[in-house]
């Protein structure tokens, strides 16, 4: 591939890339003054819970939590133990 030509297409590129930028910032530029652009909402946050959610989610990982234990109880106990050597 000849090196010019690539430079010679990336200036190009780079000529047309930086006409649409400014393009772009002149509508930008002409919506703020006019009053027109919205501002992001930002953050949205945390969805907070109540007490009652709470509640109910701590009951359901409790519930998870003693079958996840009772589970890995039966993998232990159903398994020989290993004798030291």
């Amino acid at each position: 591939m000849d090196i010019i030509k690539a430079l010679r297409e990336l200036h190009a590129e780079r000529k047309h890339l930086n006409a649409v930028i400014a393009s772009l910032e002149a509508q930008v530029d002409a919506a703020r003054k006019q009053g027109t652009v919205r501002k992001s909402a930002g953050r949205r946050g945390r969805k907070s819970m109540s007490a009652a959610e709470r509640l109910k989610v701590s009951k359901r990982m409790t519930l998870y939590w003693e079958t996840r234990r009772a589970q890995l109880r039966e993998l232990q106990e159903g398994s020989p133990a290993e004798p030291h050597a």
